[in-house]
């Protein structure tokens, strides 16, 4: 359990967290380009796979944080470490939390209309530099690492560090899909965007 904060608002933060960062910003890009920027398709390969895998992670950290909630027992039979359940190590994660929606929500506004939740082959977009984009070629994505590990930090367990594992793995084969696909779009630009920015930080 937290011991910081009540279940509730781990549950809460979920909540914020898919509305922001998935439906408003979805529905924003919709209603100002007339694309759906989710393009996860269906199928057997690498991209779709792997889409398939991260929505199963990110509902899973949905469950994850709701049981505490609706059911005294969950922190048992979701493997929670109580060594590690502490105060500061709550605190940390909390803050980890908070700046992981933070730096996201920047990140998407600063990629505007070519946002997507996967691959977009069909309709080119532009190469985002500028903002958190001179920083990190995948800030997004970094966001959405740092609010795994805050999220292992506030609720310790078994639970929490599969999640954590899994999703690293993902993102880390994702990313590089994504980067042979910019590769393949923008060519010598996209290369040379490489070359200046690092990958993570």
């Amino acid at each position: 359990m937290d011991p910081l904060l009540p279940p509730a608002f781990l549950l809460a933060y979920f909540l914020v967290f898919f509305v922001l960062a998935f439906a408003w910003r979805s529905l924003l890009v919709w209603r100002r380009t007339g694309v759906n920027p989710v393009v996860l398709p269906g199928g057997d390969d690498a991209h779709a796979y792997v889409g398939r895998a991260f929505k199963v992670v990110m509902a899973a950290c949905g469950v994850v944080a709701a049981a505490p909630v609706f059911c005294a027992d969950a922190p048992r039979w979701l493997g929670a470490w109580e060594a590690l359940a502490s105060v500061p190590l709550a605190a940390c994660g909390w803050l980890l939390l908070v700046a992981a929606l933070a730096w996201l929500l920047v990140a998407q506004a600063q990629m505007g209309a070519s946002w997507r939740i996967g691959i977009d082959s069909a309709r080119p977009t532009a190469l985002v530099q500028h903002g958190l984009f001179a920083r990190s070629r995948n800030p997004i994505f970094l966001a959405l690492r740092v609010e795994l590990l805050g999220f292992f930090l506030v609720l310790p367990g078994a639970a929490t560090a599969a999640l954590l594992v899994a999703g690293e793995i993902l993102m880390q084969v994702q990313v590089r899909l994504e980067e042979q696909h910019l590769r393949t779009l923008h060519g010598a630009a996209y290369a040379d965007y490489c070359a200046r920015v690092r990958r993570w930080l």
